[in-house]
């Protein structure tokens, strides 16, 4: 087989990136170890910035999105027994964000590469890129017992942390960033009537807590857990309760209550790896970097890396220009560490840390303090959390 671009991942990234291209005359092949039916299964973040909302209208597979999602102007952080709201809107200078599942997201996405004949092969199994700096790489899978070559001008790496494609650059040239926080976020999706209309961030004594939605009839909430529990170790009734104690009690005594459609522990990492470009693949999304899911960061910082590789490609394809291309790390990397420092931040600040000192408590509780006495705060706050500009 032969492609102009081949895309090693279908997930959201990859799809996207796809679709984009596609529109453009450029051709490309998604490769999914999985089938369908799995990715569409995987329960990921909800909270679009607008920039990614934008490039889904872009792609043109933004019209469920606008239909059904929801925009949230503001959200709540409960500390203190106090309820502040940020304004998004007001201190982002008119921005909002977009609830709305990656699951259906992804749907979305899937359904426009079938509109267009797009090629995505699923159960790839063995993916593996080879001659990366040369300039014909191709990428090579297995379909049962027959071997499949795919020659192409760029490989695109969006198959997530546990994908070949970082894998495949050598240890000499690669560097890689990682902190591991010592608590984990026990998930629970139930088809009920969220507790509110915006999400809440709940900071307590006993850990974080987050009240989200997906729709007005599907509601996800978080509790932080230790790392070495299990979902086996919590019961439907143990979440709720717990959760309850960790929400004001105006909140707590409103919540609706019911069985678990997913339950699932996610432990919380920052992670970097440098550079994104190694010969002929670009690395993207979760494949390059992770942030803990606090600042609803991971999805989004996934969208700009995208949004710089498609630019990149179709200049060097329609112009001739690979300035985008060879600016791309260093571009993509720049915005990458900022989602870092936001979703560090509002990890630490809003967190139970197991091994913090008076000192630490007082300086969160200033932190918070600070936050709400300063616009200034605020806009940084809300500029970041709508997204920065691309």
């Amino acid at each position: 087989m032969k492609t102009q671009v081949c895309i090693i991942g279908g997930g959201p990234s990859g799809l996207m990136l796809s679709q984009l291209l596609h529109r453009k005359g450029i051709d490309t092949i998604v490769l999914e170890r999985q089938s369908r039916e799995y990715v569409l299964g995987r329960i990921r973040a909800g909270v679009l910035e607008h920039g990614f909302a934008a490039l889904m209208r872009e792609a043109q597979c933004g019209e469920r999105m606008d239909r059904e999602g929801e925009i949230h102007d503001g959200f709540i952080i409960a500390h203190d027994g106090k309820m502040d709201r940020v304004d998004l809107h007001k201190y982002s200078g008119g921005s909002s964000v977009v609830v709305y599942g990656q699951t259906e997201l992804t749907r979305d996405l899937y359904e426009a590469r079938d509109r267009m004949k797009g090629i995505v092969i699923h159960n790839a199994e063995d993916v593996q890129p080879h001659d990366l700096k040369s300039a014909n790489p191709y990428v090579t899978y297995r379909s049962g017992d027959e071997v499949v070559r795919i020659d192409c001008d760029f490989v695109i790496g969006a198959d997530g942390f546990h994908g070949v494609s970082r894998k495949s650059i050598p240890r000499d040239v690669l560097k890689e960033y990682e902190k591991v926080y010592p608590f984990g976020w026990l998930g629970v999706l139930s088809r009920t009537k969220p507790v509110s209309p915006e999400l809440i961030y709940a900071k307590h004594e006993r850990g974080f807590a987050l009240c989200s939605l997906r729709s007005q009839v599907l509601s996800r909430y978080y509790i932080q857990v230790p790392l070495t529990d299990n979902v086996e170790d919590w019961s439907d009734d143990a979440f709720w309760a717990e959760l309850k104690r960790r929400l004001p009690a105006e909140v707590a005594a409103q919540l609706i209550t019911g069985a678990s459609i997913e339950k699932s522990i996610a432990p919380l990492r920052s992670f970097v790896a440098e550079p994104m470009r190694y010969g002929n693949l670009f690395l993207a999304g979760d494949a390059a970097h992770i942030v803990p899911p606090t600042g609803a960061r991971g999805l989004n910082s996934a969208a700009s890396d995208i949004y710089y590789l498609y630019h990149a490609m179709v200049a060097h394809y329609k112009d001739g220009d690979s300035t985008g291309l060879d600016k791309y790390s260093e571009k993509a990397l720049a915005r990458v560490w900022k989602a870092q420092r936001f979703s560090w931040w509002m990890t630490t600040m809003l967190h139970t840390f197991p091994d913090s000192i008076a000192y630490d408590q007082k300086l969160q509780d200033t932190d918070l303090a600070y936050l709400f006495s300063s616009e200034k705060a605020l806009g940084s706050l809300a500029e970041n959390y709508v997204g920065l500009p691309f």
